[in-house]
C-alpha cells in the first residue's frame, strides 16, 4: 500500500516528534498545486477531470476545457500540459478514466468540422481517446452514439475492476437546446473492451423522457459505475428526481422499470450567486474494496431543501443494487444557511473510504450573512471522508485562498475527485481576476 505519510516521515523519529509533525499537519492547510492558469480567451479551463493511476499512484492525469490535457509524475507537485487532438474534433466535457491495466482514456464531446457552434455537426458523437503509457501519445480517437443530427453530450466513463471492460453513459438530445415538446432527451449507455476502439450500439436505459432546453425537465447526469461482481450501474436526474438503472449482463440490457433513488429538492438546475449556471446532478460511485461495505453503492448531489441560498451536499446509499435506499445524509457539517455547490465523489478502491470534494461559502456567511452582497459570494474548497461507508463525514478546507466567481465568465458544470490506495486527489477551477486555473490539493497526511 502507498504510504502516504512517507513524505513527512523518513528514517526513526522519537515519539514527541511524530506526535509534533501530526498536530502541525491537522493544523495547517494543504499544499495547493496550480495545474494550469488560462488567458483572456474563448474557452478558460474549467470542467476539470482528474485520475490517480490504479497501476501507479504517482502518475495522475487530468484534462480541462476545451482540449486540455494535463500529466503529473510525481503525486501532482508538478505538471505539464499538452493540447488533446482528434480526427472527431475535441470540444470539451473532459472525463479522464485511469485503468488498472495502466492505460488512461479521455472522453470528450465532438467538433468534427472545427466549426463548433457554427456547424451542424457539432456534438455528433461522443469520442474516447486512450494513451497506453504514462498519459502520453494518445490515440486519434473513436466514437459513439453517431445518430442523425442528434447531439450527444455530458458524457461520463468507469472501467472495470480488471481494466477489461468501459461502461460509457450521455445525454442525447434529439436538438440541443430546442423549446419543443416534440424534441426529447433519452439518457443512452455503451460498452466496449480495454482497447476502446470498438463501441456497443448505444442503448437507452431511462423510462421517461425528458425534454431539450437543458434544465430540470431534461434527463441530465449520467455518471456510471461497474461493480466487482461486473453488475453496471447508472443515476441521473429528472426534474425533482434521481433515477438509476442497472445491467447485470455487461450493459446488453438493462431493467425494464427504472429505481428511483431519492429526491432533489427543487430540482437538479439550480441558482448559485455569481455563478452563471449550476447544478446538483448526481454521481455514482460502487464500493470495490474488500472491506465491510463492499458492493455497497453511493449517490452524491446537491439541493436547496433547506432553502434558498442553502445548497447542502447530499448522500445515499445502497447495499442491496439499488432496491432500497437510506435516507439523504447531510455532507457538509456547517449550520444552515451557506451555499455548497458542484460536488464530486470518489470510493477508493483499495480503501473503501469516501471522498467528496465541493465548493464552500461557510467563512464567507459568518463575515457577510447577507448573501446579496458580493463578498457573501467568495469561495473555498472542501473535501468531506467518510470512513464508515457513508454514515458520518470528517470536512476539510483544502483551498488555502478564496476566490469570487464571475457570473459573465463561463465556470463550467463540475470539479472532481480521484482517490486509489489513500493517495486522493482533488481537482477544481477557481477565478483570478477574470482568469480562471484548475488547481488540486496534496491530501497526503490529511486523509486516508
Amino acid at each position: 500500500m502507498w504510504n502516504k505519510t512517507q513524505p513527512l516521515l523518513r528514517g526513526f523519529m522519537p515519539l514527541v516528534a511524530l506526535l509534533l509533525v501530526e498536530v502541525s499537519v491537522a493544523q495547517r492547510a494543504p499544499d495547493n498545486v496550480l495545474i494550469y492558469k488560462g488567458a483572456e480567451d474563448k474557452y478558460q479551463p474549467c470542467e476539470p477531470s482528474i485520475a490517480v493511476s490504479p497501476k501507479n499512484p504517482m502518475l495522475m492525469v487530468a484534462g480541462s476545457i476545451l482540449d486540455n490535457v494535463h500529466v503529473s509524475n510525481d503525486g501532482g507537485y508538478t505538471w505539464k500540459t499538452e493540447r488533446l487532438t482528434s480526427k472527431f474534433g475535441v470540444f470539451g466535457d473532459p472525463c479522464i478514466v485511469g485503468s488498472p491495466k495502466g492505460d488512461f482514456y479521455y472522453l470528450h464531446l465532438s467538433n468534427p468540422d472545427g466549426q463548433a457552434w457554427s456547424s451542424e455537426a457539432l456534438l455528433d458523437r461522443i469520442v474516447v481517446q486512450r494513451a497506453r503509457r504514462k498519459g502520453k501519445r494518445w490515440n486519434k480517437g473513436a466514437g459513439m452514439g453517431l445518430n442523425g443530427s442528434k447531439d450527444q453530450d455530458k458524457e461520463w466513463s468507469a472501467v472495470s475492476i480488471d481494466g477489461s471492460t468501459l461502461l460509457t453513459c450521455w445525454t442525447q438530445f434529439d436538438l440541443y437546446g430546442s423549446p419543443l415538446e416534440t424534441d426529447q432527451s433519452v439518457i443512452l449507455c455503451s460498452t466496449s473492451n480495454r482497447r476502446a476502439k470498438k463501441w456497443s450500439e448505444p442503448i437507452r436505459v431511462n423510462a421517461i423522457a425528458g425534454d431539450c432546453a437543458d434544465g430540470d425537465l431534461t434527463v441530465e447526469g449520467a455518471v456510471p459505475d461497474i461493480a466487482l461482481d461486473g453488475t453496471m450501474y447508472v443515476a441521473w436526474a429528472h426534474a425533482d428526481t434521481i433515477w438509476m438503472d442497472r445491467s447485470g449482463d455487461g450493459g446488453e440490457t438493462w431493467l425494464e422499470k427504472d429505481l428511483r433513488v431519492t429526491e432533489i429538492k427543487g430540482g437538479w438546475d439550480q441558482t448559485i450567486r455569481g455563478v452563471g449556471r449550476a447544478n446538483g446532478m448526481p454521481v455514482t460511485r460502487v464500493d470495490r474494496s474488500s472491506g465491510p461495505h463492499q458492493g455497497r453503492i453511493y449517490v452524491n448531489w446537491t439541493d436547496d431543501r433547506n432553502g434558498p441560498d442553502d445548497n447542502d451536499v447530499w448522500l445515499v446509499y445502497s447495499d442491496d443494487k439499488g432496491k432500497t435506499w437510506t435516507d439523504p445524509i447531510r455532507v457538509n457539517d456547517d449550520p444552515a444557511g451557506a451555499q455548497q455547490f458542484f460536488t464530486w465523489m470518489d470510493v477508493d478502491d483499495v480503501t473503501g473510504h469516501v471522498h467528496i470534494v465541493f465548493y464552500d461559502r461557510r467563512d464567507a456567511m459568518k463575515k457577510y450573512p447577507d448573501v446579496r452582497m458580493k463578498p457573501a459570494w467568495n469561495t473555498e474548497v472542501y473535501v468531506a471522508s467518510s470512513y464508515d461507508g457513508g454514515v458520518s463525514w470528517e470536512n476539510l478546507k483544502v483551498s488555502r485562498k478564496s476566490f469570487r466567481p464571475d457570473p459573465q465568465l463561463f465556470f463550467g458544470d463540475y470539479n472532481n475527485i480521484s482517490a486509489y490506495d489513500g493517495v486522493v486527489r482533488p481537482i477544481w477551477t477557481r477565478n483570478d481576476g477574470g482568469i480562471l486555473g484548475v488547481w488540486t490539493a496534496i491530501l497526503d497526511g490529511y486523509v486516508d
